[in-house]
């Protein structure tokens, strides 16, 4: 075995140690590490037949509108992240399991795609990765356009 010894400067925007913290408390790392374990599942959470939860975009409107902490998941590709946006985080669905240590498995995710195919096999891949807090939203970015929001184009 070897052992590198690395000497690091302080981050001063640190969230955890820097001058402005934002992190003053230890976390559930039971829940941070995705285990397991006997939460209530929420109202928008529906498991039928072995597949994954979804959400409606009225209640991510609402969630959003609300300000909670949701991370938004685009595994679309770049171009069609350009042609219109949820301004959520591109990831795209490729990408996804070389890229997974991205995202905190403690954060609420919601993944999207055009129309809800893509981002179900992403849910479906975050959740057999460990990830409990995941929802797929139905009908994807053509469902926002339609029930939310008209300026978003479609494509």
């Amino acid at each position: 075995m070897k052992f590198r010894e690395l000497k690091l400067r302080k981050n001063p925007d640190c969230p955890a140690c820097g001058t402005h913290r934002t992190i003053t408390k230890l976390i559930d790392y039971d829940q941070f590490c995705g285990i397991r374990g006997v939460e209530s599942a929420p109202a928008s959470q529906e498991k039928t037949e072995g597949k994954m939860a979804e959400i409606s975009v009225e209640e991510l409107k609402k969630k959003l509108d609300n300000k909670e902490d949701i991370f938004i998941l685009d595994v679309r590709e770049p171009h069609e992240y350009q042609i219109c946006n949820l301004h959520g985080n591109l990831i795209p669905l490729g990408q996804l399991p070389n890229r997974v240590n991205e995202l905190d498995s403690s954060r609420e995710i919601v993944a999207h795609c055009r129309s809800g195919k893509r981002s179900a096999d992403a849910v479906e891949f975050l959740r057999k990765a460990g990830f409990q807090k995941v929802w797929n939203l139905k009908g994807g970015i053509l469902a926002w356009s339609d029930e939310v929001d008209p300026s978003v184009p479609k494509y």
